[in-house]
């Protein structure tokens, strides 16, 4: 790779890294960013998910005091979440790639409206708080987090906003505990996706590696810099650049025909 391309993805990478410390949304930047530094639409992906992986990790580690309260619902949702990761893994190398390509900008699109509904999602588990989980609430809920996990091995962006309107419906009240039930499922599901496209071979390494570098740098100085920063600057930086990146890939993708 040349030092220009090295350079995007490193950029890439560490703003990635520190729009998730500070308000989630990485990968709206980081996949694009692949396609534009020359990979095909399926390697990017696949890619993007093992270069976000290490602040996956971070998120995890960030969040072990709770995981021990948090631990009967991530047994629950544990194995569904593998699933659903490997599923949505598997649906994607099964995707033409053409298919995926005309997908992109659709994905790209859907991810930004997910973040930028946070607050609609946030009123879904305000709304959840004082009732108690009965078995249809459960049953419905795995269920979506089987879904949600296909969509996340699939392409990723945004599930951390649908777990977190998930858990708040079942009544968990606690943020820090439904974060760390959100970042210990998201993680499985990642880490399920990104074994099954390393044995696929559809990994670009030294792209990763780039990337990775700068999201780990990102991740740091974003949570370090977090409580400095607005949040609702932040959210609409992110929501404008992934209007604009959906608009370039929709341009992109549709001007050749």
């Amino acid at each position: 790779m040349s030092f220009e391309k090295i350079a995007l993805l490193f950029a890439a990478g560490l703003v990635a890294g520190a729009m998730n410390s500070i308000a989630g949304g990485g990968t709206i930047l980081t996949f694009p960013a692949l396609i534009f530094a020359g990979l095909h639409a399926i390697d990017a992906n696949a890619t993007s998910t093992i270069a976000l992986l290490p602040g996956a990790i971070a998120g995890v580690f960030g969040y072990r005091r709770n995981i021990a309260a948090a631990a009967p619902w991530i047994r629950r949702f544990a194995f569904v979440s593998l699933l659903g990761g490997l599923l949505g893994g598997i649906l994607l190398t099964k995707t033409p790639p053409r298919t995926f390509e005309w997908l992109v900008p659709f994905l790209i699109l859907f991810a930004t409206v997910l973040f930028m509904s946070r607050a609609f999602f946030s009123s879904w588990f305000r709304a959840g708080k004082d009732h108690p989980p009965g078995p249809r609430w459960l049953a419905g809920a795995l269920f979506f987090q089987f879904a949600v996990a296909i969509y996340g091995g699939y392409f990723g962006a945004g599930i951390g906003i649908l777990m977190l309107a998930s858990l708040g419906m079942l009544g968990i009240g606690h943020i820090h505990e439904m974060n760390t039930v959100k970042n210990v499922l998201g993680f499985l599901i990642n880490i399920v996706a990104a074994i099954y496209f390393v044995a696929m071979g559809l990994i670009h390494w030294p792209a990763a590696c780039a990337m990775a570098a700068g999201a780990i740098s990102g991740g740091f100085f974003g949570a370090h810099f977090a409580q400095k920063v607005p949040q609702a600057v932040v959210r609409h930086l992110i929501t404008g650049i992934g209007f604009t990146l959906a608009a370039i890939m929709f341009v992109k993708q549709f001007a050749r025909h």
